[in-house]
Formats: C-alpha cells, structure tokens, sequence
C-alpha cells in the first residue's frame, strides 16, 4: 500500500501551531535570488541574505494577503522565540 505524503507545514507543526488548518485559494510562489521556495524546504543563511521575490495569483486586486515567515527553531530549537514573523501586507 503507497504511504500517504503529508503536507510540510504540518509535519513541521506550522499548521496548527502557527497558522490554524486552511485551503489553498490562489497561487503563491516565492524566491531567494532565483531559488524557488517550497513548503518544507531549508533555506540556509548564504540563500536568504537578499530580499525575496513574492509573486501572489489572482485577479482580484481588492484582496490582500499577509506574508508570515516562519523559522520553527529560531534563533534555537530550545528557545523559538522568534519563529514567527510577519513582514507585511502585499496587495
């Protein structure tokens, strides 16, 4: 029997402890100097000192989103407390 992927945010407790469960409604992809960011990737210090690029889907130019970046072991596993940050809204 094929084993069951499961999704990255929730193995890593994003989903949650963080955010709480959701559904997908528009397209989102984000990059570091032409690397694509997807869930449950790690991004290493080297990869991320420039500003990302976020592109967000859709049509509806009335909507706005919020951006969180989590870091779950950030600045240490044994003290997270600065796992959760929020950049800003983007139209």
């Amino acid at each position: 029997m094929p084993r069951q992927m499961r999704d990255p945010l929730e193995v890593g407790r994003v989903v949650g402890v963080v955010v709480d469960a959701f559904t997908s409604s528009t397209s989102l992809r984000i990059s570091y100097g032409g690397r694509i960011v997807v869930n449950g990737c790690d991004l290493r210090s080297p990869h991320v000192v420039s500003q990302p690029r976020v592109e967000i889907g859709g049509d509806d130019f009335r909507t706005f989103y919020t951006l969180v970046l989590v870091d779950p072991d950030a600045p240490s596993p044994s003290n997270p407390h600065l796992r959760e940050y929020c950049i800003g809204e983007y139209l």
